[in-house]
């Protein structure tokens, strides 16, 4: 595993990006301009990485050195494509298991759940490149080691993969509370990948209409929502059940 890094200063980010470097996102003074700044944004385009237009005071919160206006932060992790985990699998002779994560923006949630998919034999666990959660130190401890071996695949959006996930052969569940059926009246047979979503928002309207099926946890309790990574839990473990019966 890689350490946490944050670098700083036009130049430097430049030569960051040109390297390949993992990046997770760049902060940028709402006001930046110059030669300099344009070579920036010559360098990002094409490129996938979240960029964020802040205030003066936000980048001098991060750090007092001479940021020149520009912060980036560098992932903890490698990240993975799912166009190569899928047929890595699928070339194991196992059925993929996948888990998609819409929306979750909260890093403990996620090592949580990436602890649970590593524990169950997960193969991935996907995240959008935008608005959504990364690999830092808090998630990185949540997990428990988790994410130091299970592959995380940053894509550039959940539409996007669970089309990809479809046209391979996977077969797509999505946890709402709008479902019908039950999560265990559900068989899990072959390939499966599981879709969750913010406690608050839930998965987005448009992930939901693409999906093969929806499923949901039954609730008798007043609170509103389970938390993600205990419903995440819940539902992957069904399928490992499942799974073990049918090895029998």
């Amino acid at each position: 595993m890689r350490e946490n890094e944050m670098i700083f200063g036009i130049r430097t980010v430049i030569e960051a990006i040109q390297a390949e470097k993992e990046i997770d996102k760049i902060l940028v003074r709402k006001d930046l301009q110059g030669e300099l700044s344009k070579e920036l944004f010559t360098t990002l385009k094409g490129r996938d990485i979240p960029v964020q237009r802040v205030p003066a005071e936000r980048l001098d919160r991060v750090t007092r050195k001479n940021h020149q206006g520009v912060i980036a932060f560098i992932s903890a992790i490698m990240y993975h494509s799912l166009e190569d985990i899928i047929p890595f699998v699928y070339e194991k002779g196992k059925d993929p298991f996948i888990v998609l994560l819409d929306g979750i923006t909260d890093v403990r949630n996620f090592g949580a759940i990436a602890r649970t998919c590593e524990c169950a034999g997960v193969d991935a666990i996907v995240i959008p490149s935008k608005g959504s959660v990364t690999v830092n130190a808090d998630a990185m401890k949540t997990s428990a080691g988790a994410l130091n071996i299970l592959p995380v695949c940053k894509e550039k959006n959940i539409n996007q993969a669970i089309r990809f996930l479809q046209q391979s052969g996977v077969k797509v569940y999505a946890a709402t509370e709008k479902a019908s059926e039950i999560y265990t009246q559900v068989a899990y047979e072959g390939p499966v990948a599981i879709v969750m979503g913010a406690e608050d928002l839930g998965v987005s309207p448009e992930n939901l209409r693409i999906c093969d099926e929806l499923i949901k946890i039954p609730q008798f309790g007043t609170i509103g929502s389970l938390n993600v990574s205990v419903a995440s839990s819940v539902i992957i473990y069904e399928i490992v059940r499942q799974r073990m019966k049918q090895s029998i």
